[in-house]
Order: C-alpha cells, then structure tokens, then sequence
C-alpha cells in the first residue's frame, strides 16, 4: 500500500492543472488567477525538477517535469495578458 501513495499523489497533484490550463486555453481568461502566485510556484516546481535530476529520481523529474509544462501555459498566458 505504501509503495501506491506516492504515485497516486503524484498522479493527482500533477493533473490538477488540468482544468485551469483547459479554461485558460479555451477563454484566454487569466483575471482570477494571481501572477506573483504562479511566478513563484512554477519557479519552485522548477527547481524541484532540478532537484530530481540531480538525484536521479524518476518520478520526480516526471511529475514536475508534467506539472513545470502545465503551469507554465497558464503563467504564459498571465504574462501575455498584463
């Protein structure tokens, strides 16, 4: 059971993003979503993403590597919207 968590938390943290970058792509919307919230988060699961490579840990290079792409669409989008 213990081996599961991990993955399916992965699994579920990384998807969650799903459904914003869905919304932002479909109404260029961006006017709820806070900026200095999405800088620094994208900038930490960045580093998180370093983190693994360095440490040579594949599920956590995947997932943030996943999560790195998605919210970095949604931050893109922010910044083109200012």
């Amino acid at each position: 059971m213990d081996a599961y968590i991990g993955p399916i938390a992965a699994i579920l943290t990384t998807a969650s993003f799903i459904p914003q970058v869905i919304q932002v792509l479909k109404t260029k919307n961006t006017e709820g979503i806070s900026l200095g919230m999405y800088a620094m988060f994208v900038t930490g699961v960045f580093l998180w993403l370093i983190h693994g490579i360095l440490i040579q840990d594949v599920p956590v290079i995947a997932a943030n590597a996943v999560t790195f792409v998605l919210a970095s669409i949604v931050l893109i989008f922010k910044i083109k919207s200012k």
